[in-house]
Formats: structure tokens, sequence, C-alpha cells
């Protein structure tokens, strides 16, 4: 089950979503930490935020619609009252940052460098919900320059979380990927609107937000098996719609190396570490052993 993503190897393919895993202590009581492979914390900000107003969330038909706008304490409160919590959990923790441009990104990515105890860091280059952020995801040539500073800065290995919300996701990806990014992670909210015709208003106070859920998957596996198939070498993190070690499976033959649980924890919060259970039978229903020799197997029906 053991897994690598560049310079980051984690006991399994099994992660818990930034955003939806709290800041872990939440849910130490649902999930045996220990046996995940890696936990990731809700994004961090330079300075405090609260967030956007409510509502912030809304289910849809097969997902939820987001716009909580990284509610978090800041990176010094991070640091001070998170980190020595997270370091005790038993496994790899991935902090997760976002600035609001690229500058911050990296003296975020180079306060956390300082820190021992991290497994890595997520680059937050792709919230919909947040000024700058979603513009600075969709230009390859910025997120180039912000992976390959916060790797100069940072000698943690570097996971460029993508948005979906682009014309061409491998071109992003592989300006990451070039960039000295160790891994990205596909994919985050797909930008979309809820509506009350009543009202003849959005529901959401922000009126868009970031649809995450079942109803993202396809759209999900697309861009992995894409990515997977257009920068060859490069570690995919599967996200979106994961609700199964089915849905896992079907990430890890796509090409991703490792899956990160999202919404579905909100309805299950036991979901991450039954999967890490269950991936083992799933493998040898495959016919294979070691996970490594199932990842990126996916065929396609034109060749």
């Amino acid at each position: 089950m053991r897994v690598r993503l560049g310079r980051l190897e984690l006991e399994n393919p099994v992660l818990v979503a930034s955003g939806t895993f709290g800041y872990v202590r939440e849910m130490a009581g649902f999930v045996p930490l220990a046996r995940l492979g890696g936990v990731i914390p809700k994004t961090v900000t330079a300075k405090p935020r609260a967030g956007n107003p409510t509502p912030r969330t809304v289910e849809t038909a097969s997902g939820l619609l987001n716009a909580i706008g990284l509610d978090n304490d800041g990176i010094e409160h991070f640091r001070a009252h998170h980190l020595p919590y997270l370091r005790s959990v038993g496994t790899k923790v991935i902090a997760n940052i976002a600035g609001e441009d690229e500058d911050q990104f990296v003296r975020m990515a180079a306060d956390l460098g300082e820190e021992p105890g991290l497994a890595a860091v997520e680059l937050n280059l792709s919230c919909p919900n947040v000024s700058h952020g979603l513009d600075l995801g969709v230009d390859p040539a910025a997120v180039g320059r912000v992976v390959s500073r916060c790797r100069q800065e940072c000698p943690h290995p570097i996971i460029a979380k993508l948005t979906p919300n682009v014309t061409s996701v491998a071109t992003v990806a592989k300006a990451a990927h070039e960039a000295g990014a160790d891994a990205v992670s596909l994919i985050n909210t797909v930008v979309g609107l809820v509506v009350d015709w009543r009202r003849r208003r959005p529901i959401l106070a922000n009126d868009i937000g970031g649809l995450s859920g079942p109803a993202i998957k396809p759209i999900a596996l697309r861009m992995v098996w894409q990515v997977h198939r257009a920068v060859p070498g490069l570690p995919i993190i599967g996200i979106g719609g994961i609700c199964s070690s089915d849905d896992a499976m079907e990430f890890l033959v796509a090409g991703a190396s490792a899956i990160q649980v999202g919404t579905a924890t909100f309805a299950d919060p036991t979901l991450a570490g039954r999967m890490v259970d269950e991936l083992p039978a799933k493998l040898a229903e495959a016919g294979v052993s070691d996970v490594n020799a199932f990842i990126g197997t996916l065929r396609s029906n034109k060749d």
C-alpha cells in the first residue's frame, strides 16, 4: 500500500481533503488517524479570516455547494496551537496554505519550512471563493512561479492543488511539474450556482460557490487521466466525489497515486479509516498485491 509522491512517501494512498477535516483534532473520535496515509488540515492564510457571510453552504442534488471563504485562525496561530497537536497524530501531516498573491504564498511556505513534523505543503492555488486565488490558479505561468519560489524557500515537498475551472488543466499541471512540484492535487471544486427562484436570489450569500461531492467525480476522473497521460512522471492526488473504496480504485487506475476523501466525510466521518482497510481486498480483486502495479493502468478504448 506504500506510495511515493516525489519526495513524499505515504504508508498508504488514503488522505483526507483540506477543508473537510477541520484541524484534524475534531475527527480523532471518528477515524484512527495513525492508520491514514496522511491528514491535511483546513487551509491556512497569512492572517485570520472570518470567511464569507452566511449562508455559505447548500446541498445540491448530488453534492455540496460552498463559499466558506477560507475561515481560519491564521498561520501564526496554526504554528503555535495546531501544529503541536498535529505532530502527535501518528501519520503524515500536509499543511495547506493560500496566499492573496505570490509573495504571500512564498512567505508562508518559508515559515512552514522552519517547522519540523510536516511532511509536505499543499499550495491552494485554486479556491474560487477568495479574491485573487482563482485568478492566480488559472495562469500556468503564475502557478509555475509560485511553485518554483516556494520550493526554493521551503525544504518540504510541494504539492500544487489545481483548479478545474480552466480550459486545459494539463497545461497548468505541466507548468507546476516543470517548476518542481512534487505532486499535484486534482481537483478543487467546480464553480456553481444554486438559486431560490421564489425569492429570485442565489441561496449562498456569496452568490456563487464551489461544487464538490459525487456530481464532480466524472470531471475529476477525466482530469486525472488527462494529466497522467499528458505529463508523465508527475504524481497526482485524486480528489472529487470519492465516497467508497471503489471510487478510490477508479482514481488510482486513472493515474492518481493517492486520493483525498473530502465531502463524503460530512456524511460518514468514518469513511477514510474504513477505506484503508478495504483497499487491499480491492487490489486483490484486481489481481495485484502492490498498489503501484495498479496505478495508471487504465487503457483507452481507442488505443
